[in-house]
């Protein structure tokens, strides 16, 4: 395969839209109730993008290669059970391979089967398109939502604890280990961004960034029309 592709036009647009201009998180407001439940650490935050992000690459390349198996009028209770086996999948794996992890993310684990993201993009991108960009929206679209929750989990758990990936190596194994850091030594802590409220105080900050960002950029480089897009609007074979 030639690598160069993925630095062609239309991938790059895959890619900063997973990343930036349509983020799951700060721009389309999904997959909050894992975001915010969930972050209370960087290392939890960064464990539950990684699942996330494995199913929404799988699921992506399995709906684009059984697009034309699928009948139209039930594929969603297919792709919802696709979904659901690759989600069970996962749960397996971190149960045998990263227990300590897996208690710490309980529930949220079997509800990535609900996130309407993986499923949304199942539905508009996957089933449309060849394996490669299908593949590569899921990877970028669950790498977006990664970094927010890494992101925000270093966040809260700096101002709460003042420690970055805290048990790190006990949750994601010792190759981990180099993560663990103490920021502020001897910190009493900020408790209220260790609640759900501080979540979404932060969430707002972080998302009131991003859209200040926006608006400068779009005032120093005007978009100009885009061109067609040969992967988004005509290969669809």
């Amino acid at each position: 395969m030639n690598l160069a592709v993925f630095f062609s036009a239309p991938y790059r647009k895959i890619a900063r839209d997973g990343l930036w201009d349509n983020n799951v998180v700060l721009t389309q407001n999904l997959a909050l109730c894992p975001l915010l439940a969930v972050t209370g650490t960087a290392t939890n935050g960064l464990g539950m993008g990684l699942a996330t992000m494995v199913v929404m690459l799988a699921s992506n390349a399995t709906v684009s290669v059984c697009r034309h198996l699928i009948p139209p009028e039930i594929r969603i209770p297919i792709f919802v059970l696709l979904i659901a086996a690759l989600v069970t999948l996962v749960d397996i794996f971190l149960n045998a391979w990263m227990h300590e992890l897996h208690k710490v993310l309980g529930l949220f684990i079997p509800l990535i089967v609900t996130n309407c993201v993986i499923l949304g993009r199942a539905e508009a991108f996957a089933s449309k398109q060849p394996v490669l960009p299908a593949v590569w929206d899921g990877l970028m679209m669950g790498l977006g939502f990664t970094l927010v929750m890494v992101v925000l989990g270093a966040v809260r758990e700096i101002s709460a604890q003042g420690t970055l990936f805290a048990n790190a190596s006990v949750l994601l194994g010792d190759s981990f280990s180099f993560l663990e850091t103490t920021i502020i030594s001897h910190y009493k802590g900020f408790l209220l961004t260790a609640l759900p409220p501080g979540g979404f105080i932060v969430l707002g900050f972080m998302v009131a960034v991003k859209r200040m960002l926006d608006n400068k950029l779009s005032v120093t480089h005007p978009v100009a029309s885009p061109l067609p897009d040969p992967i988004l609007s005509g290969e669809n074979s």
